[in-house]
């Protein structure tokens, strides 16, 4: 009842960034980007107003937050796979493949990075790598599986606990970024799609 594209996006940045409460009904999502969280709420059609959420560490920060109840949301959340504390302990969500892109989408938005460089080892050599960062591997090798069966693009899992990453180098990054992006009008963190579309640029070139 709850997918759709847009959706299964929120679903992705909940995976990534998001938590449940213990107490059966509060959704939190905090980011470090505004236009992440006023994205978030768009599609959920919240009228809470967005906070603030003071995070330690140095130097401390504070990040843009949003904070609702809503069991029947909270409930669903479960029922595909997320669960309070998940961030070592996730094993897989339960998406419905034609909407896995959009998934992933959301997930890279909140846990995926992209890097480019020129390699100096070769001549006009442009590297570029696409990752996804879990603590937990089991949720790493349900990505890694899931891209592989409904793509065919293969990736390789690096590090160990908190420190895991699904990588995808540069012919496999390239189809991966058509599978996410494939319309310029989808729901994204422009930032990172910005990043990823130069270095496309420099490598069609």
């Amino acid at each position: 009842m709850y997918w759709s594209r847009d959706f299964a996006y929120v679903v992705g940045l909940i995976t990534a960034d998001g938590c449940l409460s213990k107490d059966g009904r509060h959704i939190d999502f905090t980011s470090k980007d505004f236009e992440q969280v006023e994205n978030f709420k768009k599609i959920l059609n919240l009228s809470v107003k967005i906070g603030l959420k003071h995070v330690g560490g140095h130097p401390k920060v504070d990040y843009p937050r949003i904070q609702f109840g809503n069991i029947k949301l909270y409930k669903f959340l479960l029922s595909i796979g997320l669960h309070p504390h998940k961030s070592k302990t996730i094993k897989e969500v339960l998406v419905p493949d034609k909407y896995f892109a959009d998934f992933l989408r959301g997930y890279f938005d909140g846990d995926g990075c992209s890097y480019s460089y020129w390699d100096k080892r070769w001549r006009s050599s442009f590297m570029l790598y696409i990752g996804f960062a879990s603590a937990s591997t089991d949720y790493l090798k349900w990505v890694k599986t899931k891209i592989s069966e409904l793509y065919n693009i293969h990736g390789t899992i690096k590090g160990k606990g908190s420190s895991s990453q699904l990588m995808y180098a540069k012919n496999s990054s390239i189809l991966l970024a058509g599978k996410m992006y494939y319309s310029d009008t989808v729901v994204c963190l422009n930032r990172k799609r910005f990043k990823l579309e130069r270095a496309l640029s420099i490598i069609s070139r």
